[in-house]
């Protein structure tokens, strides 16, 4: 009898070990996934976000090109101006040509600067984007991790 009572008794210990590794085990493996699917969210919105400043800083770039070219444009124009001007007429059609290089460069610059202002912009939302995805994925692990240490306590 005493046998059977102490068969018993460690049978019921067994049984309840393992159903507290059972219920651990299947909280961590769903932590694991949660935080699985969040790291793999925060890697889209990572990648999207580096496309995104990427994209704005070519067309800052091209932008840039574009104004440098008018700029060069503009120099051709006066320079062919002042070649074909009387030689009496050589320093106004020079200095005419030198107003509408300079107004030409004013342009460029400003058109520059609001370009590189953009992407700017453009990449500190990329990082702030980074930056909440990155959050969400921490506290996805530490809430995975709290949820695990809970269901190690209840047995």
């Amino acid at each position: 009898m005493n046998k059977i009572i102490a068969t018993l008794i460690a049978g019921l210990f067994a049984t309840a070990a393992f159903a507290q590794t059972s219920d651990v085990a299947k909280a961590q493996a769903e932590a694991n996934q949660d935080v699985a699917k969040a790291q793999q969210k925060e890697a889209k919105v990572d990648a999207k976000a580096d496309k995104k400043a990427n994209k704005a800083i070519a067309k800052a770039d091209k932008a840039h090109d574009e104004a440098q070219a008018k700029v060069a444009v503009e120099q051709a124009k006066a320079n062919e101006k002042v070649a074909k001007a009387d030689p009496e007429d050589k320093a106004k059609a020079a200095a005419k040509g030198e107003k509408a290089v300079a107004k030409a460069e004013e342009k460029a610059e400003k058109k520059t600067v609001k370009a590189d202002a953009k992407a700017i912009k453009t990449a500190v939302d990329a990082t702030e984007d980074k930056a909440l995805a990155a959050n969400k994925t921490a506290a996805v692990k530490a809430k995975s991790d709290a949820e695990v240490k809970e269901a190690a306590a209840k047995h």
